[in-house]
C-alpha cells in the first residue's frame, strides 16, 4: 500500500521575529470545515496586508476553518522628547513667579522637566514603520503557513493509519456477514413455506402455486449478496482514495454515506440474530469511520 499523504484539517503553527525594535508573532489555527474559511485578526493599520496573505493561503489550503492572528509589540519603551511650547510656557511662568517673590531661587531644569506635559513620546510615523516591517511580517506569515501545512500533513499520516484499521475491520465484518447469510434465502423460504402450509390447512381454497411464488419473491428479497458485493467495492474505493491522497475529503465523505446505506439495507434484510448483530457492529464501525473522515482535507 502506498504511503498516504492525506492532510488533516486540524493544525497549529506559530512564527515570530523582530526588526527595527518591534517584535511580531503569527499564530495560525485550523479546524474542520465544509469549505475554506480564512479569518485574519490584524492590529489596527495592518489591514492592507490581508488581501495578499489571503490569496497566498487560498492557493495552499483547500478546506478548513483557519484563523490567522498577528500581534505587534515594541521591544523598548518609546523615546521621550521635550515639548518646546509647553517648556517655554512653564519657564515663563516660573520666571514671573520668581520675580514676584524676592529671594526665591531661579527655576531648576529637573523641576521643569518633571511638570506634566513637558515630556512626551517622540513622534514616530506609523505608516513608515509598517512599510519597513511589511516584508519581514509577510515572510513570517509564509513560515507559519508552512508550519501549519506540515502539522496538517503529520496529523493526516496518523489519520490514515486509523482509517486503514477501520476499513480492515469493515472488510472483516463484511466477510463474517457473508458467512452468516450464506443460507439465509433458503432458511427464509423454508420458514415462510411452513407458515403458508399452516394457512392452507386452515383455508384450503387459497391458490398454493401463487402463494409459493410470493414466498419465493420474499425469500429473494432477503438475499444480501448485492449489499455485500457493494460493501467490498466500497472498501476498495476507500483504499484507492487513501492512495490518491490529495483533496479527497469530500469524496471520502460521500463514500461513507454509501457504506452506511448498504449496512442499513443489510440489517433490514437480516433474518437471523447473528447476522443482525454483525450488521449493527458494521454500522458502528462505519460511524467511527465517518467521524474520522470529517477531518480529511
Amino acid at each position: 500500500m502506498p504511503t498516504s499523504t492525506i492532510a488533516s484539517m486540524t493544525g497549529f503553527a506559530r512564527s515570530e521575529g523582530s526588526a527595527g525594535g518591534v517584535t511580531w508573532a503569527w499564530e495560525l489555527r485550523s479546524v474542520n470545515g465544509r469549505g475554506l474559511d480564512l479569518r485574519f485578526r490584524l492590529p489596527a493599520g495592518w489591514d492592507a496586508l490581508e488581501p495578499a496573505l489571503r490569496e497566498q493561503a487560498a492557493k495552499r489550503l483547500k478546506r478548513g476553518n483557519v484563523t490567522a492572528n498577528l500581534t505587534i509589540k515594541r521591544e523598548t519603551e518609546a523615546k521621550l522628547a521635550i515639548d518646546p511650547l509647553a517648556l517655554d510656557q512653564a519657564l515663563a511662568l516660573a520666571l514671573d513667579l520668581q520675580a514676584r517673590i524676592p529671594g526665591s531661587p531661579p527655576p531648576r531644569a529637573e523641576a521643569l522637566l518633571g511638570l506634566p506635559g513637558i515630556m512626551r513620546a517622540a513622534a514616530t510615523d506609523p505608516a513608515e514603520e509598517r512599510a519597513a516591517l511589511a516584508g519581514p511580517v509577510q515572510a513570517g506569515f509564509t513560515a507559519a503557513l508552512d508550519g501549519l501545512l506540515a502539522a496538517r500533513a503529520g496529523e493526516g499520516e496518523r489519520l490514515a493509519t486509523v482509517l486503514r484499521a477501520q476499513l480492515g475491520e469493515i472488510a472483516a465484518l463484511r466477510d463474517q456477514a457473508s458467512t452468516e447469510a450464506a443460507d439465509q434465502p433458503a432458511a427464509q423460504r423454508a420458514r415462510m413455506m411452513e407458515t403458508v402450509q399452516g394457512l392452507l390447512r386452515d383455508a384450503p381454497g387459497l391458490p398454493e402455486e401463487r402463494i409459493a411464488q410470493e414466498v419465493a419473491l420474499l425469500a429473494a428479497r432477503s438475499d444480501i449478496r448485492e449489499e455485500l458485493d457493494r460493501l467490498g467495492a466500497h472498501v476498495e474505493a476507500a483504499h484507492a482514495l487513501l492512495a490518491e491522497a490529495a483533496n479527497v475529503g469530500r469524496r471520502f465523505d460521500f463514500l461513507v454515506q454509501e457504506f452506511n446505506r448498504e449496512a442499513n439495507t443489510l440489517c433490514s434484510k437480516s433474518a437471523s440474530v447473528p447476522l443482525t448483530a454483525t450488521g449493527l457492529r458494521l454500522k458502528a464501525t462505519i460511524e467511527q469511520l465517518r467521524e474520522q473522515v470529517q477531518n480529511i482535507e
